[in-house]
């Protein structure tokens, strides 16, 4: 029996010991306003900061979001709660370096020459209610849940023009039935 649960050329079926125990913990994304992205990733997808790292030698801040609803297993303890952030899975890590500004630096989202990295995503239990506030709240879209060649997804833009796939969980059996 295998330990994957599809199909795939390069899968290595033998999980090497010294592998348990490991957390994906983090994607990264450069900032240019931490005030305007912090505002996003909280108000607009609920987001909530569990730490924030100021490296003055450095001069760049780091600020963790994770989503969900039920943080009261995180610390008050500031040192406890940054282990609790990097053992932690699935965390946004938003990356400033002072200095940055909305007018003087632009991020690669990857979506154009050179592709590379795409979107992040976030599941909402209802896709249409959810692109209603979006609007509502002005939020630049990339794609709307019926245009294109997949329906029942959108892809929303954060103030650093980065993708963000949206989608309901729940649909995602009918949408991708035909891909599986």
């Amino acid at each position: 029996m295998s330990r994957h649960f599809d199909k795939a050329e390069g899968l290595c079926e033998d999980r090497d010991p010294a592998t348990l125990g490991f957390v994906f913990n983090q994607t990264m994304l450069r900032i240019a306003d931490p005030k305007r992205t912090l505002d996003f990733y909280t108000r607009v997808l609920g987001m909530t900061l569990l730490k924030r790292l100021d490296f003055a030698e450095m001069k760049f801040s780091l600020y963790f979001l994770s989503a969900g609803d039920d943080f009261s297993d995180i610390s008050q303890d500031a040192n406890r709660r940054t282990i609790q952030t990097f053992g932690r899975p699935a965390m946004l890590e938003l990356t400033h370096n002072w200095g940055d500004t909305g007018d003087s630096v632009q991020y690669h989202n990857g979506n154009s020459e050179p592709r590379g990295f795409g979107h992040i995503g976030f599941h909402v239990p209802d896709l249409d209610k959810a692109c209603q506030r979006f609007e509502a709240l002005d939020v630049p879209f990339q794609k709307r849940p019926n245009d294109g060649a997949m329906k029942g997804i959108a892809f929303i833009k954060d103030p650093d023009g980065y993708w963000i796939e949206i989608f309901d969980a729940s649909k995602s059996g009918d949408i991708c039935a035909e891909h599986s």
